[in-house]
């Protein structure tokens, strides 16, 4: 039963359908009803016209007979074509029945009927319909010619008797033939409604459907997606102006959300480990900075103690040494100090929605001087534009290290790569670089402040151990993964950003 009742829930029914259904059932509906009215009341509706026409007819000739016109032959044309115009046949004669105007050319059947009408009293084939002091209107059935009459008969103010009578058979007929047309027609109709409705059913859901889409893309956080109103805007078109509104302020409060979340998870995760980070400052500060300061006071006595005042060249290698090495402790200290604010949440993460393809490319850009150099061929792999939230800033110091790292480490094939990879809720961004693996037993330790894998090499190239630390800082606080990959012929360095 619960499955029976699932499935009607997720039953659609489609709004064009039901445009459609419903177009074409008022349009049977109206076709029917007017099948039902044609049928019950035409009829009735016709005779009534039939006798305000006697009535007219009768009121005219009155008219003129008090004018002593009736029987003129300057009458003959308008009597005619009242006659004509309403479907009436008109006998006039005199109480002894001498004929003095007439429409028909035989005259017999009609003194016949208006007599009839003056005396017969056969309920069956006569009904009085209205009567006056002037005349009476009979609805008469004549068995002669087995048809059915409306007759008005009278006298004029000359005292001649007036016998007017229409034909009421075609007029069953004529609803008869109405009824036949309006089925017909109402197939054509329904047809035509059918047609038409799908043509503009479609046309009127057509910004529905969009507006259905746009919802279920804001649905899943896509907000790039906006409703375009049409040439005409209607009142769905203002539904997804403000959808677009909408759209934008839900991103709005998504990203401040994003980044009240990042700053709440920061809070959390350094409030128990601050204490060990300023122990481990401490000492990581101390244990780094141990050589230069030792090389500089070396140096330094030497030159106090007159070891080089020969030798001019020698002088000047022992101020070259000191202040090398004096640079080398100012780039760790800021290092340290970046690091630091980091660590202790003093530098907060900016939440943004940029492309990151963009950064990447900046940062190859800006490394070309030195890859060219080394003979190092770049390729960056990605599918165009790749929007994420983070903070652009901290991304690029990530890919700039990730970079700087490949660049020193590079050889063998001398190749690096950079490849974005699309992934369901977000984006890998990786760098490979063709040399030597890590030793399986150094990758826990590389994202530890001042680990080097290969300490003679890190300074020869004047690196401080901190940039990978660096990395590992700002991808906890965006609390996203960041990690390494051995392969056969090189080292990847990868990270993630959410869409």
């Amino acid at each position: 039963m619960s499955q029976v009742r699932e499935v009607k829930k997720d039953k659609k029914y489609r709004l064009s359908s039901q445009i459609t259904g419903y177009m074409v059932l008022i349009a049977f509906g109206a076709i029917f009803l007017s099948f039902i009215l044609n049928w019950l009341f035409m009829m009735k509706f016709a005779v009534i016209r039939r006798e305000h026409s006697l009535e007219k007819a009768y009121n005219t000739f009155s008219e003129v007979s008090d004018k002593g016109k009736l029987y003129d032959n300057d009458y003959n044309d308008q009597f005619e074509t009242l006659c004509s115009n309403e479907n009436l046949q008109v006998l006039i004669c005199t109480p002894s029945g001498e004929v003095v105007r007439s429409s028909q050319g035989s005259n017999g059947m009609m003194i016949t009927q208006l007599y009839w009408s003056m005396l017969s009293r056969d309920q069956d084939s006569r009904e009085l319909i209205k009567t006056s002091s002037d005349y009476s209107i009979l609805r008469l059935k004549d068995p002669q010619v087995k048809s059915e009459f409306l007759v008005l008969w009278g006298t004029l103010p000359d005292s001649n008797l007036i016998l007017i009578r229409s034909g009421i058979g075609s007029l069953r007929q004529s609803a008869q033939f109405t009824s036949r047309v309006l089925i017909v027609a109402g197939i054509i109709a329904v047809c035509g409604a059918w047609v038409a409705s799908v043509f503009f059913s479609h046309r009127l859901t057509e910004p529905v459907v969009k507006l259905t889409k746009l919802s279920k893309q804001m649905a899943e956080l896509d907000f790039d997606a906006k409703y375009e109103p049409g040439k005409k805007p209607n009142e769905i078109d203002d539904l997804g102006i403000h959808m677009n509104e909408l759209s934008g302020a839900l991103e709005k409060t998504i990203q401040e959300l994003k980044q009240a979340n990042s700053d709440l998870q920061r809070d959390l995760d350094l409030r128990d480990e601050n204490e060990k980070m300023r122990r481990e400052f401490s000492s990581s500060v101390s244990h780094e900075l141990k050589t230069p300061l030792a090389l500089i006071m070396g140096y330094a006595e030497g030159l106090s103690d007159a070891v080089a005042d020969d030798n001019a060249e020698d002088r000047k290698y022992y101020c070259d040494v000191i202040m090398d090495e004096a640079e080398k402790m100012n780039r760790i200290v800021k290092e340290l100090l970046d690091l630091s604010h980091l660590e202790y949440g003093e530098r907060i993460l900016s939440l943004e929605r940029f492309d990151v393809t963009e950064v990447i490319e900046g940062v190859i850009k800006a490394n070309s001087i030195m890859t060219d150099k080394a003979g190092i061929t770049v390729s960056f792999i990605h599918n165009g534009p790749a929007y994420v939230w983070s903070d652009p800033f901290f991304t690029e110091q990530v890919v700039t290290n990730y970079f700087s790292n490949a660049i020193h480490y590079c050889e063998n094939e001398k190749k690096i790569e950079v490849k974005i990879t699309d992934r369901e809720k977000d984006y890998r961004i990786s760098v490979f670089n063709s040399g030597k693996p890590i030793p399986e037993d150094s990758i826990p330790h590389l994202w530890e402040k001042f680990y080097k894998v290969d300490k003679a090499r890190t300074r020869e190239y004047g690196g401080s151990g901190i940039g990978l630390s660096i990395v590992k800082a700002i991808m906890d606080d965006l609390h996203k993964e960041c990690g390494v990959t051995n392969h056969e012929n090189g080292v990847e360095f990868y990270f993630d950003l959410d869409k």
